[in-house]
């Protein structure tokens, strides 16, 4: 609170167990928040799943009205104004804007309590605003039921609570106590309850002395279970003695979560409930029936709606869908008319149908998902039904919720499908094995699909094909690779190729007719997948959901390409975040990592790599080992990479992913050349180019190279070239051709080693691949000392140095560092004052202010408010010693900043070449 009134922001998560006082917690803070403007929200249950049901509950209470240009995104997620479908960060940043604003009068306090009952857009809503959230004057406080996992809100600052001690335990039941109790009784009571205040509270209502002093320390509920069900249960009794139409209307208010009075005596009028009901309920203190509804604890309204009859929840939801305007909330009406449906309703199915491409337009395939799988429970046409359930079992599938899918299956194989269902049904089967476990048994599953839908003659079979190809690639085995790709070649083709006939004809014809053939192949689709990612959303989506399991994920690296793997990497990325994508966004986010970690940006690569595991794990998917390995390698701490590497060959051998067993060796390879443990790195190498796989093969190979040469083992030095030069010379890059530069200047002498060296940092040097140009300045390094060029080699050592180091590549760095000292220079760790660097967010920050975009435009392309925008420029100016916008420059903003910000690593080593001695 000192902080907020100080002009700073916050967030925190109070995290507890069910009873244990969260909610209390909630009220101290209202009841002290002095000037600050209190809006509360809390999550619903029944409205887990739809879409931005949670954040409309805060905007409801807030002053700005929507819409507003300012909030367009907002509005349009409420189904307020109709538009583009909005991007999430565009929802996230007006809502910190909308925030902000409201911030402006007096500081703004967001309780949302219940928030693990947040629908999943709500929740990543607010924690994309409190993760961006400094000097607006705004404080989100979520309380978070304990056993509840509520990822999205994972690292931001946590209050866990916990228990009474046992005297204030005893103290509290003493207050609730209705006549003496025996001390023993007493004691076992205070100990089984764990010191959980609600259910101290509540438990003892209605229990007699006598009945406590016969040895029941907790009353015994049938199917109680645990503490919350036994907390729940006092709550059952209480809501006994009301009248039935008190009890409705507690019903209906469960069933309504927005807490819209208006709303509720207008199906409360429906039901025939006179405005006296409420009365009963808020004398027992459940209920607080003001402007708003707000029951006294969340867990009552999830007790009422449980502990209702299925009869009765259908009337509520009935009265509120009829309550309910349908030109101002159509989605939240056809949602109570769903649950208000008795049995099968076409009707209601195909609202539900109709709503669920409005969903998918506010809240991505997430919200689909939950309307069309509904839909398909309601339909009464058995044909129909199973259509439904396997259109809502491919969206629940991209929604990143395969275990859904999985039963929404089996659900649509009851029904009849006519044979081009059929074969799809085993696509997706399939694709759920795959997702779940990357090994070798989805190909072949994968592969059957692809032939059945061939056969029938279905133009998605070749989209098939390739899944099942790229799932033979993964799984390392080489006789189904070659089983795929010849298949893949045999089927039908249509009659004007796409991105995705392109892709599946280069990627056969790599595995049957050789890399030099299926160069031109790849490269006209990966031009097709370039233009795609420019030409449409919908274009885009369609190749990011088939075509992730091969492309551009390794195809822009197979083919050398650093411009086009950045750029797919980049709209993959944006598309999988707006799509809400969660299906396919580990593998964008993995993509996009490894564009970072080979422009030596490794903090960045990092932080996507966290982002993937974490999205992957939540959804049940096998999480990508690729970049993370990789990045352990080139960071060079032996330890961490090495426990890194046997996990990694652990979980590999264990799930049969072949191709992650041999990334396994490629990155021992670059580890060990990177420590100088060349003996060590020979024989991972070695391993590593075994079998031929797509997109690090090449890598692999100049890994084996410089170990070979380092080792004296000329002859597998010699030969790996050769194979590298075939790779190299036919993708015909700067980046091949710079890699294979260094890699036979290895091998060369005298003048001819120095040209190539010098090809090698001038082709890198147009390059994205920072981490390649540092390592050819530090082999050409090498090479000048070991010729007697003391000084010359100190120029490229010391920009390997520098480089390497600025990156994070510790192994690296350090060969440069005792190669600088061989030279007579003395290569120490550099000391910054850290204090009048800029952060990166600082020198992001002023770059734009730099270039005239005032607060508000540089907050929308950093997703930040325009207070922490003014806050860091403040901060940016104090640290350059100016005093406005225009006496930023371009030069004195990067002498500030840390190099991987303002500069890509690429950019300062072209700088460097511009100013040396040869």
């Amino acid at each position: 609170m000192a902080g907020l009134r100080a002009g700073q922001s916050a967030a925190l998560v109070v995290r507890g167990d069910a009873g244990i006082g969260k909610t209390a917690l909630l009220d101290y803070l209202e009841q002290h928040a002095g000037p600050c403007r209190v809006v509360r929200a809390s999550g619903v249950e029944s409205e887990l799943e739809l879409a931005y049901a949670g954040l409309h509950q805060l905007c409801a209470q807030l002053p700005e009205r929507l819409p507003s240009p300012r909030y367009d995104a907002l509005g349009t997620a409420f189904g307020l104004t109709t538009g583009v479908p909005p991007d999430r960060f565009q929802v996230g940043l007006a809502m910190l804007n909308l925030l902000a604003d409201v911030a402006d009068d007096a500081p703004l306090i967001c309780l949302i309590d219940d928030a693990q009952w947040l629908d999943k857009l709500s929740a990543q809503t607010l924690a994309f605003v409190a993760r961006r959230l400094l000097a607006e004057r705004v404080a989100l406080v979520f309380a978070v039921r304990a056993p509840d996992y509520t990822h999205e809100l994972t690292g931001l600052p946590e209050l866990r609570v916990s228990g009474l001690g046992f005297s204030d335990a005893r103290a509290l039941l003493d207050t609730v106590l209705t006549g003496l109790i025996d001390d023993r009784v007493r004691d076992r009571f205070v100990a089984e309850t764990q010191g959980n205040p609600l259910a101290l509270i509540e438990l003892p209502r209605g229990l007699t002395p006598g009945l406590l002093a016969g040895g029941y320390g907790l009353p015994v509920v049938p199917d109680a279970g645990p503490l919350t069900g036994r907390i729940e249960q006092g709550f059952r009794h209480r809501l006994e003695p009301l009248p039935t139409e008190t009890r409705l209307l507690l019903l209906t208010a469960a069933a309504e979560p927005i807490g819209d009075a208006a709303l509720l005596w207008r199906a409360a009028d429906r039901l025939g409930i006179g405005p006296d009901a409420a009365a009963p309920a808020e004398a027992a203190g459940l209920i607080d029936v003001r402007s708003r509804v707000q029951f006294r604890h969340p867990m009552i309204r999830s007790v009422v709606y449980q502990a209702a009859s299925p009869a009765d929840r259908r009337t509520v939801h009935g009265a509120l869908a009829d309550a309910t305007e349908a030109a101002v909330d159509p989605d939240r009406r056809v949602w109570h008319q769903a649950h208000a449906a008795v049995g099968l309703d076409e009707s209601v199915a195909a609202d539900l149908v109709g709503a669920a491409e409005r969903a998918r337009m506010r809240g991505g395939v997430a919200a689909a998902a939950v309307f069309l799988e509904r839909a398909a429970e309601l339909t009464p046409d058995a044909r129909r039904r199973a259509e439904r359930a396997l259109t809502a079992a491919a969206a629940k599938f991209r929604a990143g919720e395969p275990q859904i899918a999985h039963e929404l299956l089996a659900a649509a194989e009851i029904g009849p499908l006519g044979d081009h269902q059929q074969a799809h049904l085993g696509w997706l089967r399939a694709q759920i094995v795959f997702a779940r476990r990357r090994g070798r048994d989805a190909a072949p599953q994968l592969l059957d699909a692809a032939n059945r839908l061939d056969a029938l003659d279905d133009p998605m079979a070749r989209e098939a094909y390739l899944e099942a190809l790229g799932a033979a690639i993964y799984g390392g085995r080489l006789s189904d690779v070659e089983k795929a790709a010849e298949a893949a070649c045999a089927a039908r083709s249509t009659a004007a190729p796409g991105p995705m006939d392109l892709l599946l004809t280069g990627v056969a014809t790599r595995f049957t007719a050789g890399y030099a053939a299926a160069v031109p192949l790849l490269r006209r689709a990966l031009s097709a997948l370039r233009a795609d990612a420019s030409g449409g959303e919908s274009r885009l989506e369609h190749w990011l959901w088939l075509a992730c399991p091969v492309a551009p994920e390794p195809i822009a690296p197979e083919l050398w390409d650093d411009e086009a793997w950045h750029d797919l990497a980049v709209r993959a990325v944006e598309l999988g975040r707006r799509l809400g994508a969660l299906g396919v966004l580990p593998m964008a986010l993995s993509l996009r990592a490894g564009v970072h970690l080979h422009a030596g940006e490794f903090a960045a690569a990092a932080a996507l790599v966290s982002e993937s595991d974490a999205i992957a794990v939540a959804t049940g998917r096998a999480p990508l080992r690729y970049t993370h390995l990789m990045l352990a390698a080139w960071r060079g701490d032996e330890e961490a990479a090495i426990k890194a590497i046997e996990a990694g060959a652990r979980d590999a051998t264990e799930s049969g992913e072949g191709r992650a067993l041999a990334l396994v060796r490629c990155v021992t390879a670059i580890l060990y050349n990177g420590l100088g443990r060349y003996d060590a790195a020979l024989d991972a190498a070695r391993q590593a180019v075994e079998q031929e796989d797509l997109g690090f093969y090449g890598w692999s190979l100049a890994e084996l190279v410089e170990a070979a040469a380092r080792s004296g083992a000329r002859s597998t030095a010699v030969d790996a070239l050769q194979r590298l030069e075939e790779h190299a010379l036919a993708a015909g890059t700067d980046w091949s051709l710079g890699v294979l530069a260094r890699s036979a200047a290895l091998l060369a002498e005298g003048p001819a080693a120095e040209a190539l060296y010098r090809e090698a940092v001038r082709r890198l040097g147009q390059t994205r691949i920072a981490v390649h140009l540092a390592r050819a300045h530090l082999v050409y390094g090498e090479w000048l000392r070991r010729e007697g060029r003391r000084q010359d080699a100190r120029f490229h050592l010391r920009v390997a140095f520098d480089s390497l180091g600025d990156m994070g590549a510790k192994a690296y760095a350090e060969r440069a560092r005792q190669e600088l000292q061989a030279t007579g220079e003395t290569a120490r760790r550099r000391q910054v004052d850290t204090h009048a660097l800029l952060t990166p967010q600082e020198a992001q920050i002023a770059q734009l202010a730099a270039t005239g975009l005032t607060n508000q435009e540089i907050g929308s392309q950093l997703f930040l408010s325009h207070h922490t925008v003014e806050w860091h420029l403040r901060k940016v100016f104090s640290k350059l010693a100016v005093t406005s916008r225009r006496q930023l420059s371009a030069d004195l903003i990067a002498d500030a900043s840390p190099r991987s910000t303002v500069r890509s690593s690429t950019e300062t080593l072209r700088g460097r070449l511009v100013r040396s001695p040869e």
